[in-house]
């Protein structure tokens, strides 16, 4: 277990438990919102059987909406100033371009409620009022569900379109009190002439929260698991994480043998000798031919061996 203790195998212990840590923390993070979702859920329910209250038990001009107040249903009555719509740009619905339409309805108390009256489709960047079905003239008595203010820079309002809806922002833009916070049209009497889409709800259902929070975990004994299991195999005889410097060098008994040697490069062939018919033919003498191995004959310098008898060339050139 010494091999523990390398800086090799305490970077990786480091590694494993950083890992296993931000899994964990994923983890919670998913179930936290596992919590939220269903609280949320709750509370629309809850809302929707509470039927609707005056808007002005609910709203106030400068206040903003509170979590539990989310989603609430509340009704007014007023007329629209449709000459103050504001466009809500980037509405894509299934594929499909358009915009939502946010029409200021004037209260008794000349206060204004914000109103969505639904999404139209259309160009996302060049809707302008007049692209848009008018809403109801004189009177009209709404209801609907309240809404949070957006936050950030898609707040802004230029040339009355935004990319997110928030009170203060077009309060300012359009130089009216408004309250605080707006409402998604549940329903308008009397009704338009032509009507928008209405509002997509949220869906009452707890998400894929758990599983994902299940799957970081998952990950996370995983690599834990993982650790322990190349400890075992390092224990065993296994390389180990990043192995090789770690390792010691084999001992010269445990070294493997060498591999057979290289063949011996192989004798040049000795020269074939002439016959007495070529040296004949050439005029060689045949004192200048090379003994034959042990058989002690004078070499090309003449050591001794040996005498061997004269040949008569004529003799042997009758012969043949």
């Amino acid at each position: 277990m010494r091999f523990l203790v390398s800086r090799r195998w305490i970077v990786f212990a480091l590694v494993v438990v950083f890992l296993a840590w931000v899994a964990w923390r994923l983890g919670e993070w998913q179930f936290h919102r596992l919590d939220d979702r269903k609280q949320l859920n709750s509370i629309i329910e809850r809302n929707e059987k509470a039927g609707a209250d005056p808007v002005t038990d609910v709203l106030t001009p400068g206040r903003p909406v509170t979590r539990d107040d989310q989603w609430r249903i509340v009704e007014a009555t007023g007329t629209y100033a449709v000459d103050d719509t504001v466009i809500v740009r980037y509405r894509t619905r299934e594929g499909e371009a358009g915009v939502d339409v946010v029409v200021p309805l004037e209260l008794t108390d000349g206060t204004s409620l914000l109103v969505d009256r639904g999404w139209y489709a259309t160009d996302n960047r060049g809707a302008t009022s007049a692209d848009v079905p008018a809403p109801p003239s004189g009177e009209v008595t709404v209801t609907g569900w309240v809404r949070q203010d957006a936050e950030g820079d898609s707040t802004q309002v230029s040339g009355k379109s935004t990319r997110a809806v928030n009170s203060d922002e077009i309060g300012d833009a359009l130089d009216r009190e408004v309250l605080g916070g707006w409402v998604d049209l549940r329903s308008e009497s009397p009704e338009p002439a032509q009507a928008l889409l209405p509002v997509e709800l949220p869906e009452l259902d707890n998400g894929p929260h758990f599983f994902y929070g299940l799957q970081w975990w998952f990950f996370g004994a995983l690599a834990i698991f993982g650790f322990f299991f190349l400890i075992v195999d390092e224990m065993r005889g296994g390389r180990g994480p990043w192995a090789g410097s770690d390792r010691q060098a084999p001992r010269p008994a445990d070294r493997p043998a060498p591999g057979p040697a290289a063949p011996a490069k192989a004798a040049a062939p000795r020269p074939r000798r002439k016959t007495w018919r070529e040296r004949l033919d050439r005029g060689e003498d045949w004192d200048d031919e090379p003994p034959a191995a042990g058989s002690g004959a004078p070499g090309p310098q003449g050591s001794q061996g040996p005498q061997q008898a004269p040949v008569d060339r004529e003799h042997h050139a009758r012969q043949e």
